[in-house]
C-alpha cells in the first residue's frame, strides 16, 4: 500500500467519476482503474460498485476512504515538519489570497518579505475564500489572508488591518463633494461581482445600510467591475489598495472616500493550530500589518472606529 494509491482513492471518492478523479490526480484513467485494483487485491476487499453512475463506494470502501484521508493529512503534517527544519522562515510557504485582494496587497509585501525571510520562498494561490479554507483545512495551503469574521475550528486567525471601501463613479459625472455620505448612494446603479465572491457580500451589506438595491449586472472581477463603472454603466464600492498605486490611475473613474464611520473590511492571516510552523506565522501576520500600517497609514488599525464589516 502507498500513498499514492490512497490518494486516488479519496480523489475517486470526490468525484465519484474515474475519468474526473484521474485528471485531478494529474494521472490516465486507466493508470488510476489499475492502481484502484490493485489497492483492492492487496486489501482483498472491493472498495468500489462498479457499473453505477454515479459511482458508488462499498460500505467498507467508505470506512477505508474516511482512514485514507487522515492519513494523508499526516503525511501533509510530515513534509511540514520537515520544511520547519532548522531556522524559522525558511523552505516553501503556501499561501492563499482572495482575488479581490491579492493583486493588490502582494506587491506591497513582497520587498519586505524578501529583507525579512531570504531564505523563504512564496507559493501564492488566489482562490476564493471557501476554497482557501478547504485547502488550509486539509494541508494543500499553510497560510491564508482573508476577510474576517472567519471561525472554523482547528484554525487560529490572527487580525491583521482594516481597510475602507470607496465608491467609485465615472468621471464623466459632476464631481461628487468630498468626502460623500453615505445618502451619495441613494438612487445609484450599483453593480456588484457575482456569488461567491466575499467582496459582493461585504458591499452588499453597505447597500442594505444605505438603503439602495443592487443592479442586474454582476461581474466576474474586480477589474471588469472597474471597467464597466468606467464605461458609464453604473457605480460600485472598491477597496482603497485596489486604487493605491502601484495599480494605475483609471482617468475615466472617479472615486470618493466616505465621511463619517466609513465601511470598511477587516482581514485576517489564517493558519492550522496544529501547523508545524505556528510559532513563526505570528511574525508573518507582522510583516503584514506593517506594510498595511504604511500603505493605509492608521486606518489599518483594526481596533479603528469604523463600521466593519
Amino acid at each position: 500500500m502507498n500513498l499514492n494509491n490512497l490518494q486516488y482513492l479519496v480523489a475517486l471518492a470526490d468525484q465519484r467519476h474515474f475519468g474526473k478523479a484521474a485528471a485531478a490526480c494529474g494521472v490516465s484513467q486507466p493508470t488510476l482503474s489499475a492502481q484502484i485494483r490493485k489497492l483492492e487485491a492487496e486489501l482483498q476487499v472491493e472498495v468500489v460498485e462498479r457499473g453505477t453512475r454515479p459511482l458508488l463506494l462499498t460500505a467498507v470502501g467508505e470506512r477505508i476512504v474516511g482512514r485514507a484521508r487522515t492519513i494523508l493529512r499526516e503525511a501533509v503534517d510530515i513534509g511540514e515538519i520537515a520544511r520547519a527544519s532548522g531556522e524559522n522562515g525558511q523552505g516553501t510557504l503556501r499561501l492563499g489570497v482572495f482575488p479581490t485582494l491579492g493583486p493588490y496587497l502582494i506587491p506591497h509585501v513582497m520587498p519586505q518579505m524578501r529583507t525579512r525571510f531570504p531564505k523563504l520562498e512564496m507559493q501564492l494561490v488566489e482562490a476564493k475564500t471557501s476554497q482557501i479554507l478547504a485547502d488550509l483545512t486539509a494541508g494543500d495551503l499553510d497560510v491564508g489572508i482573508l476577510a474576517l469574521p472567519v471561525s472554523v475550528p482547528g484554525l487560529r486567525v490572527e487580525r491583521l488591518f482594516a481597510e475602507e471601501f470607496l465608491l467609485a463613479v465615472p468621471a464623466t459625472r459632476p464631481p461628487l463633494p468630498s468626502p460623500v455620505d453615505m445618502s451619495a448612494l441613494a438612487g445609484e446603479h450599483m453593480m456588484l461581482l457575482e456569488e461567491g465572491h466575499c467582496l459582493r457580500e461585504q458591499a452588499l451589506a453597505v447597500c442594505q445600510i444605505a438603503g439602495v438595491a443592487e443592479g442586474e449586472f454582476r461581474a466576474t472581477s474586480l477589474e471588469m467591475l472597474r471597467q464597466m463603472v468606467a464605461a458609464g454603466s453604473g457605480a460600485t464600492l472598491l477597496p482603497r489598495l485596489a486604487v493605491t498605486p502601484p495599480v494605475p490611475a483609471n482617468p475615466d473613474l472617479r472615486t470618493y472616500p466616505f465621511a463619517g464611520i466609513a465601511p470598511r473590511r477587516e482581514i485576517g492571516m489564517l493558519w492550522r493550530q496544529s501547523h508545524a510552523q505556528r510559532r513563526f506565522f505570528p511574525q508573518l501576520a507582522d510583516v503584514f500589518r506593517t506594510v498595511a500600517d504604511e500603505v493605509l497609514g492608521q486606518d489599518a488599525d483594526p481596533t479603528h472606529a469604523g463600521a466593519t464589516l
